[in-house]
């Protein structure tokens, strides 16, 4: 079978190979990859400049929904013929005081799909029974592969930081996790301002048709002022900083009202200088969100079912997976929003 194989470290280094078909050992289910969602992730692993352990020659991919086509020995609960996405923790020690606290995705051993274990641009995947989830009646393969995004938002907006009914909050970056975020918050009951700049003008105006209260154009528009505005000068209640950009952090400091909430889930191309003691003086609760875990999982795809998320709209390309240099292409020129791959 063919898929994308980052065959080394350093730049570049990945191509299109052909590949053996994989068979489930034990415990292991067999997925036929109806869709796969290219993440900045995987931008990352290409050009060789992520924390997260890759240990190559390895399938990339971790986005993915499609149908189980196989079961390894022993594997219960999970049939051929389901309609399933997966989660991305492939091993974790189980040891450790974050597994013993459920928190797996901390876990400092973990081994994630597509990064050290094989992924899913390819038209066959294989994961643990433990990782599969079903997907809902009326949610189709393309939507479902934006299940994994969808439960890293989860986790960060319901899991990480208390979002209440009547909470104002500010996504900062429109792009796909900063969009979910929103719809998740607005879920919650809370009134949601997400803002980004002109070059954002197609994803802010998608932003209001899934339910922003407003997205605001930075480059034109004042921010504080409006938040000031609606908080009687109080500030935000919640600041989710999904853009990865300093300016945005700095800003996040300043706009969250004291004794008020800042969230991390974006990452930052690289260390800057930012007012730490904000934090202090304004008695911020400051935390950072990576990943997800089982829970974020269920509860994702409970939202996704009820129809209060939606993230087929986020999709604005499907291409197959012989053309996913142009799918990374797409996804680094911000041309599109969320890519996604056929195999």
């Amino acid at each position: 079978m063919k898929a994308v194989v980052k065959y080394a470290a350093g730049e570049g280094n990945v191509e299109l190979r052909e590949v053996a078909e994989p068979v489930p050992g034990p415990k292991q289910v067999k997925v036929e990859v109806k869709a796969a969602g290219v993440c900045g992730s995987d931008l990352h692993i290409y050009h060789d400049e992520i924390a997260i352990p890759v240990h190559p020659p390895v399938i990339m991919g971790h986005e993915f929904a499609g149908v189980v086509v196989a079961v390894g020995e022993g594997v219960e609960g999970v049939q051929p013929g389901e309609r399933v996405t997966c989660e991305t923790t492939a091993w974790f020690c189980g040891r450790c005081l974050a597994c013993r606290a459920g928190h797996y995705n901390m876990c400092a051993e973990r081994k994630v799909v597509g990064y050290a274990v094989d992924g899913c641009f390819a038209r066959y995947c294989l994961v643990h029974e433990r990782q599969v989830h079903l997907l809902p009646e009326g949610v189709d393969f393309v939507a479902g592969a934006l299940t994994e995004p969808l439960a890293c938002c989860v986790h960060a907006v319901l899991e990480l930081t208390s979002v209440t009914a009547g909470d104002l909050v500010v996504v900062a970056g429109p792009g796909s996790i900063g969009l979910l975020c929103m719809q998740i918050a607005r879920a919650a009951g809370a009134t949601v301002i997400i803002a980004g700049t002109t070059s954002d003008a197609e994803r802010l105006a998608l932003a209001k048709r899934l339910g922003a209260s407003m997205a605001v154009d930075l480059t034109s528009q004042d921010l504080p002022q409006i938040v000031a505005g609606l908080t009687a000068g109080q500030g935000a209640d919640v600041y989710f900083e999904c853009s990865g950009a300093p300016a945005a952090a700095r800003q996040g400091l300043t706009l969250t009202r004291r004794g008020g909430q800042y969230t991390q889930v974006g990452l930052f191309p690289g260390p800057f200088e930012l007012p730490f003691d904000t934090i202090a003086y304004r008695e911020l609760r400051v935390t950072g969100s990576l990943g997800q875990r089982s829970s974020s999982w269920r509860r994702g795809l409970a939202l996704l079912g009820q129809g209060l998320i939606d993230t087929r709209s986020l999709v604005s390309h499907i291409l197959p997976l012989d053309s996913w240099q142009e799918a990374f292409r797409l996804a680094e020129s911000r041309q599109g929003l969320k890519i996604v791959l056929e195999p």
